[in-house]
């Protein structure tokens, strides 16, 4: 899509699309974006441009900067190791789930296995924050446990990228290069 203000007038109706629809379906407008803007790329074709990307990457970092702002010490404290066990089983049980299935039940490389693992068993920090903050289920105690379960789910999201990096190695597109044709004939 070449004209930019359309494009743009595009995405804020969408938007605005999800966010009625979240209203009459009574769900959480982050959650209908995701699926809106799923079908969008999907079905109209829209693509994503450096300026959509850097406000979804500037948005996500902002929510994650005020979900991490909600999370009271003393609450944290309090509930450190249902926190801790939360989150770690919260990554781990996907994690292993998915690894296990993509390299056993479909018969996926270790390498392939281990990124649909590491890909499927990590939270959404802004997501679930922004679903909070509609509910107001962002003030409670629980609220704040699960927002730290979170964070600590995360963590070992982050370390796994990190150690298995290595194995990942980008396929190479054999349709990339057009087949020579042949002259003279």
């Amino acid at each position: 899509m070449g004209n930019v203000w359309l494009a743009s007038a595009l995405w804020l109706g969408l938007a605005l699309a999800a966010s009625v629809i979240s209203i009459r379906v009574a769900m959480s407008v982050a959650l209908v974006e995701i699926m809106v803007g799923a079908i969008a790329g999907n079905v109209i074709g829209l693509t994503i441009t450096e300026w959509v990307n850097f406000l979804a990457g500037f948005g996500a970092i902002l929510l994650t900067f005020l979900a991490g702002t909600e999370i009271d010490n003393r609450v944290i404290r309090k509930h450190f190791w249902p926190s801790m066990g939360i989150g770690i089983v919260g990554f781990l049980a996907p994690y292993l789930g998915v690894l296990l299935y993509a390299r056993y039940g479909i018969g996926w490389s270790w390498p392939q296995a281990q990124i649909a693992g590491i890909s499927l068993s990590t939270t959404s920090v802004a997501v679930v924050y922004a679903a909070m903050v509609e509910t107001g289920f962002n003030k409670t105690e629980i609220g704040k446990v699960i927002l730290a379960a979170c964070f600590v789910n995360d963590l070992p999201t982050l370390i796994a990228q990190r150690w298995f990096q290595p194995a990942f190695k980008p396929m190479k597109d054999d349709r990339a290069a057009p087949a020579p044709v042949a002259e003279g004939r």
